[in-house]
């Protein structure tokens, strides 16, 4: 395939270049087909060489006492290590009080806070007893998200996922206008699927428009706050906007460890406001007697307390990762720059990469790459109730594979999209 055919807009390229190029790629997705991969780039999950920075962690105690004495192995503490709590404290900028450590999980966090929602309320009376409620939900965005609202009823309505953030102008007018409209998810830092920061503008809209539902809460899912991946940014302080706009209960805030060291053996945190915090506490004493302080410890004494040490730490992973995406990237600029079929942008940290195929597209890539043994993030997955009204977004999470397997997934998705875009142009001709 000659270079001007390769970069020029196949849209304006003849019936005979367009069964040129999928003739050259039908050849050669034949030949990987025929090699049997069995490739996983459906989650963002690290490899083992990201887990095995961690690994002193595994032999980080010397000792099963907390700085108070507390023996870590025992019953108690129902919000976290005095000492676990300060470490994230100083990392996030939340004051200790204001968070609860415990489990390995942030998800399960939002499923509690949810539940706590939609079962007793904040503010006023339980989520259930409303005729209906729906939830705003920035797409692309992450799938959890969108599970967790659909298992307890709630209406999701689509806002559009931008550079810098949801558009907020669409999101205010909704809360200002409908009582049914309760809450907004969002990732403030590299968010997922897209790779982008949340602007203090947006941030500040969002802790001070006017809502008609006085219980308006702010999901704020900072699960990507320290992975950077080339440049660091940082998040807006969203608890304190919300302290200064007047509205100290509308946001709770969730983070965790677990890309941070081991996902299956870390911390998840939630915090809010001192009158949020206190009714969360109350709840979760019906649930437990504490959580897992062993990892609470595990994880202090790894870091040796400090929050400069996860920042340097996670510089080591970002080493780590940023291979992947470079190759990620490369590749579609190699192969789709100037084409016309498919647009991405460069996440700037992270877990995930974005890309929007041409129109009713993304079903078919993925579909074909599992045909040949790669298995993708389902189409519409990124999109509540998985209905991308366009079929063109597909997330790529290229973090698990070791590089040369990356790049036989790549090579491969490459071939995909182009023989789905070629057949998609000449149908469009017929």
């Amino acid at each position: 395939m000659n270079e001007e055919i390769k970069h020029g807009a196949w849209r304006e390229l003849t019936e005979k270049q367009l069964l040129e190029i999928r003739a050259d790629a039908a050849e050669k997705y034949k030949e990987y087909k025929a090699k049997g991969l069995k490739l996983d780039l459906s989650r963002g999950k690290p490899g083992p060489d990201v887990l095995d920075i961690s690994n002193g962690m595994l032999d980080a105690l010397e000792t099963y006492r907390a700085e108070d004495g507390t023996d870590v192995r025992n019953y108690g503490v129902l919000d976290g290590l005095p000492e676990c709590k300060k470490l994230f404290s100083d990392l996030l900028r939340i004051p200790a009080e204001q968070i609860i450590v415990g489990g390995n999980s942030s998800l399960t966090h939002m499923y509690n806070t949810y539940a706590m929602l939609y079962l007793f309320g904040t503010g006023r009376g339980p989520w259930m007893k409303e005729e209906k409620i729906k939830i705003l939900c920035p797409s692309p965005g992450y799938d959890r998200h969108f599970g967790l609202s659909e298992d307890f009823g709630s209406e999701m309505i689509p806002i559009p996922m931008l550079e810098d953030g949801p558009d907020m102008e669409m999101a205010a007018e909704l809360a200002a206008n409908d009582p049914s409209v309760k809450g907004i998810w969002i990732v403030p830092l590299y968010s997922n699927p897209t790779g982008s920061v949340i602007s203090e503008e947006k941030a500040f809209m969002l802790a001070n428009m006017k809502t008609a539902a006085d219980d308006f809460r702010i999901l704020w899912d900072n699960a990507y706050g320290v992975h950077h991946i080339w440049d660091e940014h940082t998040p807006p302080d969203i608890i304190s906007l919300c302290e200064k706009a007047g509205n100290p209960d509308r946001v709770f805030y969730f983070f965790s460890t677990s890309k941070i060291n081991f996902p299956g053996a870390g911390v998840g945190l939630a915090a809010s406001s001192p009158a949020n915090i206190r009714q969360m506490k109350a709840h979760l004493s019906m649930q437990t007697i504490g959580f897992d302080k062993v990892t609470q410890l595990k994880t202090v004494k790894f870091f040796e307390g400090n929050a400069e040490n996860i920042r340097l730490h996670m510089k080591k992973i970002a080493e780590a990762l940023r291979p992947r995406f470079e190759l990620v990237l490369k590749t579609l600029e190699r192969d789709f720059s100037g084409t016309g079929v498919l647009s991405w942008s460069p996440p700037l940290g992270g877990y995930f990469v974005s890309i929007d195929t041409m129109p009713d597209c993304a079903k078919a890539v993925v579909a074909m790459a599992k045909e040949a043994g790669v298995t993708l993030t389902g189409a519409g997955a990124t999109w509540p109730y998985k209905k991308d009204p366009k079929d063109s977004n597909i997330r790529i999470a290229p973090t698990f594979p070791v590089l040369s397997e990356l790049e036989q997934t790549m090579e491969l998705l490459s071939l995909c999209i182009k023989l789905v875009s070629v057949d998609k142009l000449l149908e469009g001709r017929k």
